[in-house]
Formats: structure tokens, sequence, C-alpha cells
């Protein structure tokens, strides 16, 4: 009897992928030309990871393989505010230029294109975005990865003004020890109705109305 094959659990991969472009580009050298392909590759972790690859390789496999190595090395985390944007943000990079805006609550991906990957991927539900450039899905995406990590830089400077406080110093004005020691003095020399150098006439009579008080 045949024995019953055992069940593989194949491990979930830390980040899903996808192709976004690939072409044919070729390189004129002496010899002739050399074809190679060049691949695009969108990963993410749908929990505010996502980052952008490009590599070029012999083969299609090599080329997908050295993009999403490149990807990992450029992931980004993306500040998800009920599983929309914070804030609208405007972003033009080369030729693309996309616009992002926070959507309400099951609105969805209003997207199309790289943006709607690139959002996806990152864990965006709700979102309305739009790309008002070029058609060119990798300078669209770079754009919109772009656009992405600037929603973190704000995001940042905001918590740390609402955690770091600054309370203003009340400053403390201290008297030297010089001028009161020449206090002292002259109030010696006025009870002992000598004129005292280093105080004015005026101060002098406030002085003695002092002196006369605390004598009553």
């Amino acid at each position: 009897m045949a024995k019953p094959r055992k069940k593989s659990h194949r491990e979930k991969p830390e980040f899903e992928q996808k192709l976004l472009d690939l072409r044919r580009v070729t390189r004129v050298v002496k010899g002739g030309r050399r074809f190679r392909f060049r691949a695009t590759v969108v990963i993410g972790d749908r929990r505010g990871k996502v980052g952008v690859g490009v590599s070029k390789g012999v083969d299609v496999t090599d080329a997908i393989a050295k993009a999403y190595a490149g990807a990992k090395k450029t992931l980004i985390h993306v500040p998800i505010l009920n599983g929309t944007i914070p804030h609208d943000i405007e972003v033009k990079l080369g030729s693309a230029k996309v616009l992002l805006k926070p959507a309400s609550e099951g609105r969805g991906l209003i997207a199309g294109g790289a943006v709607r990957i690139v959002v996806d991927f990152a864990g965006i539900k709700d979102i309305t975005a739009k790309s008002l450039g070029t058609s060119n899905k990798l300078n669209v995406a770079r754009a919109t990865i772009l656009a992405l990590s600037q929603l973190q830089m704000i995001e940042r400077k905001r918590k740390e003004k609402k955690n770091d406080v600054v309370v203003p110093e009340q400053k403390t004005q201290e008297i030297p020890k010089k001028k009161v020691q020449a206090q002292e003095k002259d109030m010696k020399k006025v009870k002992e109705g000598e004129k005292a150098p280093s105080v004015k006439k005026s101060s002098a009579k406030v002085l003695k109305k002092k002196i006369n008080k605390k004598a009553k």
C-alpha cells in the first residue's frame, strides 16, 4: 500500500511581492548588442512597510531576485491613521507628479496603475490618489514612495513637538556679593552720620527713613 503523503507546511514569505514592470534592454558594445532584462518589483507586508526595487539580469528570474533584494534595502515605514494617510500630500519627482489624499472609512482604494499597487502593499485601505504626470510605472512608483516617506517625516515632527514641550525656566536675578557688602557699609556710615561715597543723596535719604522706621 502506498503511504499517504505528508502535507508540506511552507512558511509565508516576510514580504509580498508583485512584478510592476519587465522590459528587455539592450546595450551596444564593440562586438554587437547585449540583451538583458530589467525588472521593477514592489514589496510590502501590508502593515506599513513598502519598498520598490529595480535591477537587471541575464534572465527574468535573476532580474526579479535582484530587484527583490534591492527593494528590501529601501523599505520605508508609512504612518497609517484609521486605514488611511494622516494628511494630503503632493510630490513631483522628475516628470512624475502624484497627489495623495486621505479618504473616509469604507471608501476603498481610488487609485490606478503603480500608485494603487504601492499603496495597497503598504497596507492603506482607504485613499484617493491621482497621477498627474508621466505614465512611466517606475517613475510613478518612485514618486509614490517619496510621498509616503515625506508623510513619515511630517508625522515624526508632529510627535516630537507634542512630546518635547519646553517649559521656559524662570531666571532669578541674584544680587552679587560685592553690591551687598557695599550696601551694608553704606548703611553703617549712614547710621554714624557720615556720607556714603557709593550712595547718592536721594538713596541716602531713603536709607535714613528706613532706619527711623525700624527704630520706631
